[in-house]
């Protein structure tokens, strides 16, 4: 009978262990599925905010120039012009907005693989280097990140123009080229994502420091790699002010520039109320590469996350 009741009171007591263990672990996931709720609420709302302007701009290549400004803006009016303004959008002025587009091209994709280059280089180099002035030359990066690039609009051109580059398209594609940002992400991504045994080992099996980076840096660098290209890509794809003042002759201008030239020939007494569903138009189509980009290089980033979610 002592032996029966000490095995019923064990089970007992192991039974209530079980309950409060339970009720212990419940409560942390009740906690997460209402945090995780106001997580999606947030993230619902953001996404209208970043919407909202895309699918008022959509709605607005539909529209002809009366009902850009007798409709509502988020619905569409009482024709369907898309393919109309389409139209007149490539044909516009013998068709210049296609050189526009070719340029913000060879602008972008150029700038942006240079640019992602010269960053991956540098980046890794001082991450995993040892070398006397390392420190400073990083704080320099750093505190060119805080200055606005404004303030260096005007020593560029002048810089530019004494070497006669102004007005041609190594205005645009140099400057481009260098991101301080771009080299502080890959710099931070490099410390990390780049192990440094991994590399003394493949020094003793006598790798050379090119080969090195050429075939283990780079492999280990890819989601840093594309983060940076998208960003310059991005940077240089929507960039204003640095082809206004550099450039003068519209067959080198970007859609950037050359959109804003058709805005203020629509917003002069001539030209009043004519140009703006061609210049909507033209700011919708110069977005689709962009989010073709992102949709095609964004499987790289989710790559890079599975692959460094498990350490052995």
């Amino acid at each position: 009978m002592s032996a029966t009741a000490t095995v019923r009171t064990q089970d007992a007591g192991a039974s209530a262990t079980r309950r409060r263990t339970g009720t212990r672990r419940r409560k942390p996931i009740e906690r997460g599925r209402r945090r995780s709720t106001l997580l999606t609420i947030f993230v619902w709302i953001s996404l209208i905010y970043f919407l909202v302007p895309l699918l008022w701009l959509f709605i607005s290549t539909t529209k002809d120039n009366s009902d850009l400004f007798s409709t509502f803006g988020l619905w569409f009016g009482n024709s369907f012009q898309f393919f109309a303004n389409i139209g007149n959008l490539f044909t516009f002025q013998g068709g210049v907005f296609w050189q526009w587009a070719l340029n913000t091209v060879i602008y972008a994709v150029v700038s942006a693989v240079g640019a992602t280059a010269l960053a991956t280089a540098c980046g890794y180099a001082l991450a995993k280097y040892r070398f006397r002035g390392r420190s400073a030359v990083f704080s320099l990066i750093l505190g060119s990140i805080m200055v606005p690039l404004t303030a260096l609009a005007i020593p560029t051109y002048l810089l530019f123009a004494d070497m006669n580059l102004t007005d041609t398209m190594w205005a645009i594609i140099l400057p481009s080229l260098v991101s301080p940002f771009g080299v502080y992400l890959m710099r931070v991504y490099a410390m990390d994502a780049v192990d440094d045994s991994l590399l003394e080992a493949a020094r003793i099996d006598g790798a050379s420091e090119y080969r090195i980076f050429g075939t283990i840096g780079i492999r280990l660098l890819g989601p840093g790699i594309v983060t940076v290209l998208l960003f310059q890509l991005v940077a240089t794809w929507n960039n204003y002010f640095l082809p206004l003042i550099m450039l003068n002759t519209p067959s080198l201008f970007p859609v950037t520039v050359g959109l804003a030239q058709w805005q203020a020939t629509a917003s002069a007494g001539g030209g009043a109320q004519v140009l703006f569903s061609t210049v909507l138009t033209g700011a919708f189509v110069s977005i689709i590469p962009l989010i073709v980009a992102f949709l095609f290089l964004q499987r790289y980033w989710q790559s890079g996350i599975a692959t460094g979610s498990v350490k052995g």
